[in-house]
């Protein structure tokens, strides 16, 4: 299945993309996307038949990130060995664990908001999870069992906050918008093999990054293992899995992003999105 949530005349609509990529509305099925609608979600939709449901004009429609509200968005730090090298830094021997605000949570194309107090604007395109049901304590082969589906995101920072300011990182993560997901979710059986799933990002249309989730240190099913002795997951919490090489702190000089660059990222299978760097007193006000 892939999950996908459309906004029309200011309302959210649960919808499942058929095999053409239409937008099906499943509103009379399930009201939205929910953490307390997301535990028996596929049990629901399973056998739908999709052709029979309303299809959704998406072109003429603001898309949403595809679960409403997750309670948490957890993320997991230095996971590719390429993007550890870049960074100088040694492979984990286990997993580094942050959080993001709840408030990043935004659409796959919303702006990327700037405040004059950025210095080091920064981008990652990586693999995100949606977790289907309770999780604790369970181990790795029961893992992908927990996976509602997995998404696309843009685990934007702002590295001066995250790494010059004291504390943690999280500072630097939890800035409004600073977590894209989107377009869609999807389920796992979509795809051949989840660890051989290619990714990029690119600033102003030049590549930045380019990757592969066979380079995760940490695969899907580790992390959630891995996280629940420590952590109960709760339905529709978001889990952004670590970032390729070719961030801008990365480079030499580093790069970051200012007002009116355009960020385009995509995972295979997962979609596109397409951020512009927008001033913050543009958007929001007071």
């Amino acid at each position: 299945m892939k999950f996908i949530r459309l906004e029309r005349d200011g309302r959210a609509i649960p919808a499942l993309l058929d095999a053409d990529n239409i937008a099906r509305d499943v509103s009379a099925i399930v009201s939205d996307f929910t953490p307390d609608t997301i535990p028996d979600l596929k049990t629901r939709l399973q056998g739908v038949d999709l052709a029979s449901l309303p299809a959704l004009d998406q072109a003429a429609a603001r898309i949403l990130p595809p679960v409403s509200g997750p309670k948490n968005i957890w993320c997991v730090g230095l996971n590719y060995s390429d993007h550890a090298a870049e960074s100088g830094m040694p492979i984990p021997a286990e997993p580094i664990l942050f959080n993001k605000s709840s408030a990043t949570y935004c659409g796959p194309n919303e702006p990327i908001l700037f405040s004059d107090k950025m210095t080091k604007l920064d981008w990652e395109v990586e693999l995100g999870i949606f977790i289907g049901k309770h999780t604790l304590n369970i181990t790795r082969d029961q893992a992908l069992d927990h996976v509602l589906g997995l998404t696309l995101v843009n685990d934007v920072s702002e590295r001066a906050w995250q790494l010059e300011r004291g504390g943690q990182w999280v500072k630097g993560k939890s800035y409004p918008n600073f977590c894209p997901t989107g377009p869609f979710a999807a389920s796992i059986d979509e795809f051949d093999d989840i660890a051989d799933l290619p990714m990029w990002l690119d600033v102003n249309g030049e590549r930045m990054q380019t990757g592969n989730t066979a380079k995760m240190i940490f695969d899907v099913a580790t992390i959630i293992s891995y996280m629940s002795e420590f952590c109960a997951l709760e339905p529709g919490d978001l889990i952004c899995t670590g970032t390729p090489p070719g961030v801008g702190l990365g480079m030499k000089p580093p790069r970051y992003l200012g007002v009116g660059d355009v960020v385009t990222l995509g995972i295979k299978g997962l979609g596109e999105q397409r951020q512009t760097v927008t001033p913050v007193s543009q958007v929001v006000k007071g």
